[in-house]
């Protein structure tokens, strides 16, 4: 999927200790930090935190 691009892989896991992870790729150019972003967690049905984890 990201096999020679400036996009990088990385999973997000959700904050509410589901365990439930979110996988997609972003720009290492303009998010260079680890990202946080509010998605919904289907375990507990609501929207949460999730973080990036390697």
């Amino acid at each position: 999927m990201a096999g020679n691009s400036k996009r990088t892989i990385i999973q997000l896991e959700s904050t509410a200790g589901t365990g439930y992870r979110y996988v997609f790729t972003k720009s290492k150019r303009l998010h260079p930090d680890r990202v946080e972003y509010k998605k919904y967690d289907p375990i507990v049905r609501k929207h949460v935190i999730f973080k990036e984890s390697k």
